[in-house]
């Protein structure tokens, strides 16, 4: 959890952006194979990282929870 946290301001609503963001230039017809792998695999990678910060908050929120 502290690996995360230590990166530069990183957050869930960033890394739902960049996806989409990426899914938005994978539909253009025009790009090729290699980019769109690319794309594809930068997409897959920002949305893993969007799920472990979700899975955190979940954990920090439960952890607060039952301390209360």
């Amino acid at each position: 959890m502290e690996d995360i946290k230590n990166q530069e301001d990183i957050n869930f609503e960033d890394k739902i952006a960049k996806a989409k963001e990426l899914l938005e230039k994978l539909s253009n017809p025009q790009i090729t194979i290699n980019e769109s792998l690319k794309l594809y695999n930068d997409g897959l990678k920002e949305l893993e990282l969007a799920q472990k910060l979700l899975e955190e908050a979940k954990l920090v929120f439960v952890t607060q929870s039952n301390n209360s």
